[in-house]
């Protein structure tokens, strides 16, 4: 599992001026030299916020366990690695690299069976040069990394 000095977080601004932190790893040289992991999966889930767009405290601890469940599963089988979490304007996602839809549906189901039914809507398309990923480390972790 990913250790905490493997993320950076950085407040950034939603399209429309809102509050979003973006949480980005690492330690991903090995996915991402790797070419089998060339499918960029984003699991959404939207919610109803505070104010300022972010979730309420207990939709955040429902989201934090979540977030765990997703990162032991992957971590015992990496099939699929997350590498970025934006938080903010009533919705959460999380991205990740895997090498099969497939095979990321049984895991994130494996990952989620303790869970009740969550509002979460799942994206994929392929991204063999991890685009996404780099435009999330140039918008980002550049500011974050003022705070080391």
């Amino acid at each position: 599992m990913a250790k905490k000095d493997d993320w950076w977080t950085s407040p950034t601004e939603g399209e429309n001026g809102s509050l979003i932190m973006v949480t980005g790893r690492r330690d991903v040289e090995k996915f991402r030299d790797n070419p089998k992991y060339s499918i960029r999966v984003e699991v959404s889930w939207k919610y109803d916020g505070e104010s300022n767009g972010m979730p309420d405290t207990a939709t955040s601890q429902l989201m934090e366990e979540v977030h765990d469940a997703l990162l032991a599963v992957f971590a015992k089988d990496p099939v699929a690695v997350m590498t970025g979490i934006y938080t903010g304007d009533n919705r959460r996602d999380w991205v990740f690299y895997t090498l099969s839809t497939h095979i990321f549906q049984k895991k994130i189901n494996e990952a989620l069976a303790a869970f009740p039914l969550l509002p979460l809507e799942i994206y994929a398309e392929n991204d063999p040069d991890w685009a996404e990923y780099a435009e999330m480390r140039e918008l980002s972790e550049i500011s974050a990394s003022d705070d080391d």
